[in-house]
């Protein structure tokens, strides 16, 4: 199948380029799954009945849940590593540190190499919007995985994928 992004040309609010019309590309989300979809789909696969699934599923998710507020950084079979992060203020003196400075808490996902090789050799396809809606072009990659997946990520990105995090620089 492929990615779908919607590009669609919207008039800018703020930065250097605020009150110009630019297109903005967004990946399309489909639908969100249903946890007994993916139980049955899997149980399909495997081989394994939908109640046994069921049972390691839920035996999986307490797992993580555990050991990622123990501060583990936890595997995902075939997908990767998640763990949980805070994003805080800083200050001066170790008198003003506390629990207040946090100014959010994050789960930060960290792909595996088979799954941003995955991502990279999918098509992308790009349907373009003008600014009432209207459909005024339509793209199809053709670039054979060649393109990185950000080359434009420093790991201090704000999307919390696999950005690395020093607690004390």
């Amino acid at each position: 199948m492929g990615i779908k992004v919607k590009a669609r040309q919207m008039k800018l609010a703020v930065g250097p380029s605020a009150g110009q019309y630019r297109f903005i590309m967004l990946a399309d989300i489909y639908s969100t799954l249903k946890e007994d979809k993916v139980i049955s789909e899997a149980a399909l696969r495997s081989g394994i009945s939908k109640g046994t699934i069921n049972a390691t599923w839920e035996a999986i998710g307490d797992v993580i849940k555990s050991w990622a507020t123990e501060g583990h950084s936890v595997p995902i079979p075939g997908l990767g590593t998640m763990r949980f992060g805070v994003r805080a203020n800083s200050v001066e003196k170790v008198e003003e540190v506390s629990t207040s400075l946090i100014t959010s808490r994050r789960v930060i996902f960290t792909p595996s190499s088979a799954i941003k090789q995955e991502l990279k050799d999918t098509s992308i396809n790009i349907t373009c919007y003008d600014k009432d809606g209207n459909v005024i072009k339509q793209v199809n990659s053709a670039d054979g995985g060649t393109v990185d997946e950000d080359p434009d990520d420093t790991g201090t990105g704000s999307d919390g994928g696999g950005e690395a995090e020093d607690p004390l620089g």
